[in-house]
């Protein structure tokens, strides 16, 4: 009877984190970039009972075998902001902390320009790249008027940029020259389910994920292309997301009726004895 118990407590524990998983789901439905997440179960370890030969085994409860995230492409959706961009297809950009100097990769690419010319995300961390004209050194990319060709005048100012599906960031300048400033490249993963969430909208990056080569440029090495002026949506489906809260409470509500069934024995047996 006690083992019933235990059975039903471990199920209770783990469809009340089901239910934790599914919200946080819906509750990013409009999250930039966010990719859902489900609960996958296993059972524990199962006793044996009887002396004589054959399989007789009764299961000890249920727990929690992964949290997995689904990386499958979310919409992607028109801004007409020039510094927001979105991966169609594989691969994450590569974002910096300025002041850890940490590094991180995400799909949300709600990007700005900061008072001093860097491609950052919201939180303020700073996008890599090739950040030299001659798309040879990698760091923090800025837009300004850095690599200019000599015909450029001199003093001449960043009037407007843009970004294409390369990656390639085109700056034109005050006196109409124009020039490619640098290059935003894309990271891909073996196994992105290995990236640990940092909150932000970022992960961070871990040996198990298992980094394929280095940062390189979108639409090379099975990486996908850049959309500007556009952002990658979540990927929730909401349909699904009630459907799986609906079976969850379910099951939930059924292993409570476990307990209270095994409650009810108990104190029969109780009574037995008086």
């Amino acid at each position: 009877m006690f083992s019933t118990l235990n059975t039903a407590v471990s199920a209770l524990e783990q469809f009340q984190q089901d239910m934790s998983v599914i919200g946080n789901n819906m509750a990013n439905v409009n999250t930039t970039g966010y990719k859902d997440a489900s609960m996958n179960f296993e059972d524990t370890l199962s006793q044996a009972i009887g002396l004589g030969g054959g399989n007789l085994q009764v299961g000890s409860g249920v727990s929690t075998s992964a949290i997995a995230s689904n990386f499958n492409q979310g919409t992607i959706a028109s801004t007409g902001v020039g510094s927001d961009l979105a991966v169609n297809g594989q691969g994450f950009f590569t974002v910096k902390n300025p002041t850890g100097g940490a590094q991180y990769v995400t799909r949300d690419g709600s990007f700005q320009v900061d008072a001093s010319g860097y491609l950052i995300t919201s939180g303020g961390l700073r996008v890599q790249g090739y950040n030299t004209s001659a798309l040879s050194a990698t760091g923090d990319i800025k837009i300004d008027a850095t690599g200019a060709p000599a015909t450029a005048a001199p003093g001449a100012t960043v009037q407007s940029f843009s970004i294409n599906q390369n990656g390639d960031v085109n700056v034109v300048l005050s006196d109409g020259t124009t020039f490619v400033r640098g290059q935003v490249l894309l990271q891909s993963f073996n196994d992105p389910n290995a990236l640990v969430k940092q909150g932000g909208d970022v992960y961070a990056i871990t040996a198990a994920a298992g980094a394929v080569g280095t940062p390189a440029a979108p639409q090379t090495a099975g990486l996908g292309s850049v959309v500007a002026g556009s952002l990658e949506m979540s990927n929730v489906d909401l349909t699904s997301e009630m459907t799986n809260l609906i079976t969850a409470e379910r099951a939930f509500e059924s292993n409570a009726k476990v307990v209270t069934t095994s409650d009810e024995v108990m104190q029969t047996t109780v009574n037995l004895i008086r």
